[in-house]
């Protein structure tokens, strides 16, 4: 009898490994394919939250232009908008991560956004 049969038959494999071995294998490169499986589907759970709260937002449901003035424009009216809106935290926080030059953000023009940055820092 050939000696790869031989061993297998007796329950170790020609590497020297045990049959319960190779399924403890086969069991470990599954739960890490699982894991990486469940790391995709969060992070593609994550990106879809993340983005929910800019469909929450008021400003969504108003004339964008009150959020983007002309230089020297008022910003009063964003601001008021701003202050009653339930997504201001996720507003102003997406800003800051995403380094928004432009624009009133959860409430704040740019340049307030800049010296908190410097405060936070």
């Amino acid at each position: 009898m050939d000696k790869s049969v031989d061993t297998a038959l007796r329950g170790h494999f020609a590497d020297g490994s045990s049959a319960v071995e190779q399924d403890a294998n086969v069991d470990n490169e599954a739960r890490q394919k699982n894991l990486f499986d469940l790391t995709q589907d969060f992070d593609l759970l994550f990106d879809a939250v993340e983005q929910d709260w800019q469909e929450q937002a008021l400003c969504a449901q108003t004339d964008p232009e009150a959020f983007f003035p002309e230089k020297g424009g008022s910003t009063r009216e964003a601001k008021r908008i701003c202050q009653a809106c339930g997504v201001r935290d996720e507003c102003l926080e997406y800003a800051l991560e995403h380094d928004e030059r432009f624009g009133i953000w959860g409430g704040l023009s740019e340049r307030e956004r800049r010296r908190l940055k410097k405060r936070i820092g």
